[in-house]
């Protein structure tokens, strides 16, 4: 090292140019740009991709980052945000002006309930929410503003009680509050919208060791039910040729 050359405060992590950030651009089915960068170990959101701000889905999942910038305002026509598995402890207060986006994904970082901006309730068309995997123990109230939103993820969080907001959104369909520390509230409310589980497919390297240990155990779990079926089935069905019965049974399972 230099003499007298400071040592960087900079995350260490990969360095995106407006050259890979345009290379990253792709077109979906249904036309709209998207700027795919997951999973390429980014660990300061690339400014360079200011110049892309235009695009309707930005995809930064699977990175390392710890903070998103005041100038994400400037993907005025986003429709998709997705910044999963990061390490993420705030969100930014001007993502409440994306007044474009449909569906906001900040599952599995180091949200806490001060991190979650009340900015939250001015994305008045926002219809999937994915809060899941942090460590938030309550919703901020302007929450319940959102009432275009129709799937919300809260599971594996610090949850002590089912947040009261949630009842006040109309057109909610699908609610994940698995893995928190509740007893779920049974009333009607709670009752009319589908509660479901997601399936997020990562990398071993790209789960902490909390989250591998636990996947190992449901994959343990899995492994022994699909197992425990498939004997029960050899002997129901002894002596029988049944060439679709294990595919049928699989895919049950699976679903």
């Amino acid at each position: 090292m230099v003499k007298g050359k400071k040592k960087s405060n900079e995350p260490s992590g990969r360095k995106i140019t407006l050259k890979m950030a345009k290379n990253a651009l792709k077109v979906t089915v249904d036309g709209k740009r998207r700027l795919d960068l997951s999973n390429m170990a980014i660990a300061t959101f690339p400014k360079c991709i200011l110049k892309l701000c235009d695009v309707e889905e930005l995809d930064l999942s699977r990175n390392l980052l710890k903070k998103i910038p005041d100038t994400i305002d400037k993907f005025v026509n986003l429709r998709s945000l997705d910044l999963h598995s990061n390490h993420l402890e705030q969100v930014p207060a001007t993502i409440g002006r994306l007044h474009n986006l449909y569906s906001l994904n900040l599952c599995n970082n180091h949200l806490t309930t001060s991190g979650l901006p009340h900015e939250l309730g001015l994305l008045r068309n926002l219809r999937i929410l994915n809060l899941g995997m942090n460590r938030i123990e309550t919703l901020p109230p302007p929450v319940a503003a959102l009432k275009e939103l129709q799937e919300l993820g809260l599971f594996n969080n610090l949850l002590t009680h089912l947040p009261k907001c949630i009842q006040n959104l109309p057109k909610l369909q699908r609610l994940n509050f698995k893995a928190n520390p509740i007893l779920p509230d049974e009333s009607p409310e709670v009752d009319r919208i589908q509660r479901v589980e997601c399936l997020y497919l990562v990398r071993e390297d790209c789960l902490c060791t909390d989250c591998l240990k636990r996947c190992k155990e449901e994959r343990e779990k899995l492994d022994s039910r699909m197992s425990a079926a498939s004997t029960l089935k050899k002997s129901i069905f002894a002596g029988l040729i049944t060439p679709n019965s294990v595919a049928q049974e699989n895919q049950a399972i699976w679903r």
